[in-house]
């Protein structure tokens, strides 16, 4: 029996699955290009500003309001821009030249502002 085999026969192998997914995750959270920044994001917002809004209000009803939005979800749109999955010839045009880690920012950014959307209750 291989001293490995032997360790995680006396761990158990439901602690060894534990210490690795501890471990794994750990080093997922500690990388550096997970990290977003929004400052970063604002500088990179300036040509979004034209259409979506110096913060991300859009006053025109055909640009989408990005304030407030959640990141995640920000992100997953400007990939999908990239990708293709969303069809917009602007934004296709607008988003070439930006990295994941851009994304990541911007979505940093906008995600960080007040969005002012409201229900309205009558």
């Amino acid at each position: 029996m291989t001293p490995i085999r032997s360790a995680i026969r006396a761990l158990g192998a439901n602690t060894v699955r534990l210490v690795l997914s501890a471990g794994l995750a750990c080093a997922f959270l500690a990388s550096p290009a997970i990290a977003q920044n929004a400052q970063r994001g604002a500088e990179l917002s300036k040509p979004c500003a034209a259409c979506h809004g110096p913060d991300g209000n859009s006053i025109a009803p055909n640009f989408p309001r990005l304030a407030g939005q959640y990141e995640d979800y920000l992100v997953h749109a400007l990939r999908s821009y990239r990708t293709g999955a969303r069809k917009n010839a602007i934004m296709s045009g607008q988003i070439g030249n930006l990295t994941e880690q851009d994304f990541r920012d911007l979505a940093a950014y906008y995600a960080r502002q007040k969005g002012t959307l409201a229900v309205i209750r009558q």
